[in-house]
């Protein structure tokens, strides 16, 4: 019997994965090779219990060491009416962008209080909207949209956040950088005060407090402490000043997630950890009122839970350069390493061969017009052969929303695995589908 911790790379698999007594990678008990067979190629797999056991993890490690706290999953990392039900059932709220992951949230029955609304450039018709169903929070970006959202409002009372932009430096790629001084992201330091002001003197609007994002990736949890520390301390200035006190702090997601063998980011519970500690004890330095904490996790939801299968077609080797591996995907479904690079880098097995010795150095492509369309560069497998299912994990995050219709390729099925049995969640897109919206 092979175990799991003879085989490295399946560390960073859904937490499910095994390998069967047939020698195939299987996840929540289903065979992955029977899953590309039934469902077709490309394909993204996700592990219903690995998805279910990081939403608890959240809810665990930060309500055991900070009461008040609510969990609000961010579906920018992956939107389905399935995944949305799941992180209902799991008690969590919801942290949205824009009226598309409103509107699919209301059709998967999301209850529409538990939503929380930040976004850089809503328009008129989104905040409209958000009022209609009675959001939990409208996280005010800007200057602009304050003003708007109080013409808007008229006698109705809306309920917000107010985002500020801390100038922190998490540490990560530059384009997971949403916190720093230069960001489109969030009021800068010099807006904070006006924003302030101009919200506590509106009549239709009722200030909860405070919201940031630092940005994705962060290995390290000393960024957090920092902006926390400026936030909390700007909300002792403005009791003194208002007689304002800050009732909730959204302190964003962005906590690391291990996509590669041997890079291991601190658990959650290390961040809740430092956080909660943080929270509370500047609170008590500054008479604050400990407020309402909201963690909006999204990658460290759905990264790790969710994998994909591709098909091996045409293998191409180039003496002394290196051997290409071509597959039936691509930039189509994951264009992170296109666009990220080595930070965006993952693992890959042969799910029809999962033990097999790592014996050759292959690059993995897929079939789109385009010499960046490029899923690993030289990771070493298997010696491969047409035909064979290649699994590439942490793909959960990111690559489904991503996804794009580059050469008419039709996006992928989606299934939920668990207990052994698969259910699919999101049908492949048909070329029928492709030329639906075109006119003659």
């Amino acid at each position: 019997m092979v175990i799991k911790s003879d085989i490295p790379r399946l560390a960073v698999f859904p937490q499910t994965a095994e390998v069967n007594n047939k020698g195939n990678l299987a996840i929540g008990g289903c065979d992955t090779v029977a899953l590309a067979k039934e469902y077709g190629t490309p394909l993204y797999v996700f592990d219903e219990t690995d998805l279910r056991s990081r939403c608890r993890e959240y809810k665990t490690e930060f309500g055991k060491r900070y009461p008040k706290v609510i969990i609000a999953y961010s579906p920018k990392a992956f939107t389905a009416k399935a995944m949305l039900k799941l992180v209902a059932e799991e008690g969590l709220d919801l942290d949205i962008v824009t009226s598309g992951e409103m509107s699919i949230a209301r059709a998967a029955g999301f209850p529409m209080e538990r939503i929380h609304f930040p976004g850089n450039n809503k328009s008129f018709d989104e905040l409209n909207m958000a009022m209609k169903y009675h959001i939990g929070h409208i996280v005010v970006d800007n200057l602009q949209e304050l003003d708007m959202l109080i013409k808007i409002a008229g006698r109705k009372k809306v309920k917000i956040l107010i985002r500020l932009n801390p100038g922190v430096d998490p540490h990560t790629h530059k384009y997971n950088t949403t916190g720093i001084a230069d960001s489109k992201f969030g009021l800068p330091r010099g807006d904070w005060d006006e924003a302030v002001r101009t919200a506590l003197l509106a009549k239709n609007l009722g200030v909860d407090g405070f919201h940031f994002h630092l940005g994705s990736g962060l290995f390290e949890v000393e960024p957090y402490l920092n902006a926390i520390d400026a936030v909390l301390k700007y909300a002792a200035e403005l009791k003194k000043k208002y007689n304002f006190e800050i009732r909730t702090l959204s302190i964003g997601g962005g906590i690391g997630v291990q996509y590669l063998v041997g890079k291991v980011p601190p658990p959650v519970a290390y961040f809740a950890e430092a956080i909660a500690k943080k929270i509370t004890g500047r609170c008590r330095e500054l008479k604050l009122t400990p407020p309402m904490l909201i963690v909006e996790p999204g990658r460290k939801i759905a990264a790790r839970a969710g994998m994909t299968l591709y098909t091996v077609g045409v293998i191409k080797e180039i003496p002394g350069i290196r051997t290409y591996v071509s597959t039936d995907g691509g930039i189509s479904d994951n264009i992170r390493y296109a666009m990220y690079g080595e930070f965006a880098r993952q693992e890959a097995v042969i799910a029809n061969r999962v033990s097999a010795r790592n014996t050759n150095k292959y690059t993995i492509y897929g079939k789109l017009c385009e010499s960046g369309d490029v899923l690993i560069y030289d990771i070493m497998l298997p010696k491969l052969k047409a035909g064979d299912i290649l699994a590439v994990s942490g793909s959960g995050a990111y690559s489904i929303p991503m996804q794009n219709n580059y050469n008419s390729m039709c996006r992928p099925a989606i299934v939920f695995v668990k207990d052994g049995k698969a259910r699919l969640i999101r049908r492949r897109e048909t070329v029928e589908d492709l030329m639906q919206r075109d006119l003659d």
